[in-house]
């Protein structure tokens, strides 16, 4: 659709664009199971099923119960998927590009993971911090019913939004960089083919030369 050169130029945007629409839909789905999650683990004596806790919900604030959080959900999920691809994809290009000696194709499969896991953790850093004043938020609103997400955050003010950053980070950077580990190593494992990090088509190569000229 948009051709291999601007695919190219615009790739950031590209898997922004993707990352964020699939995290869309997603949340839509998840944001039932986050309320019940939170209200386990905020609120003494709910039960600590999903099966028992969706009719105590919806008993007591209807179908909105579970959905009264999806904006703020949105806020938190939608940047840190953004951040999680896109950051990730473009490490590992400059990784290969400016710390790595060799190219990837003469690098190992433990190489290639190293990089990996390297790239992933960088980009769970990111997510963390993007993210974090909405999961904050997110937290507090299931906590407090009938509060609205500028109610929350206005109450915790801008210190309170960032408390807990740093536990997170480490948390966040940890699992993140694990998910991309294991999802590479499964794929060399299963001899799955990897795709290389993307290089400029040769079109755009001669167009750039043909300028400098």
């Amino acid at each position: 659709m948009l051709g291999e050169e601007n695919s190219y130029l615009y790739r950031t945007s590209l898997y922004l664009a993707a990352s964020a629409s699939a995290e869309f839909f997603a949340d839509i789905a998840l944001s039932p199971m986050e309320a019940v999650k939170v209200r386990i683990q905020t609120q003494p004596g709910f039960p600590s099923t999903l099966r028992a806790g969706v009719p105590i919900i919806y008993g007591q604030e209807g179908f909105n119960g579970f959905y009264k959080g999806l904006v703020p959900l949105w806020m938190r999920q939608i940047p840190y998927t953004m951040m999680k691809f896109a950051c990730f994809e473009r490490t590992v290009e400059a990784l290969y590009a400016y710390v790595v000696p060799k190219p990837r194709d003469e690098c190992s499969k433990a190489e290639q993971l190293i990089v990996t896991f390297a790239a992933g953790y960088i980009a769970g850093v990111f997510c963390a911090i993007v993210s974090h004043p909405a999961d904050t938020v997110v937290s507090k609103l299931n906590q407090d019913r009938g509060s609205t997400a500028i109610q929350v955050a206005q109450k915790l003010g801008f210190i309170g939004l960032w408390k807990g950053l740093v536990p997170r980070i480490i948390m966040i950077g940890t699992l993140t960089a694990l998910q991309w580990f294991i999802y590479d190593a499964v794929k060399v494992y299963l001899r799955i083919p990897r795709p290389p990090p993307p290089t400029m088509p040769e079109s755009l190569k001669k167009k750039l030369e043909a300028k400098q000229q």
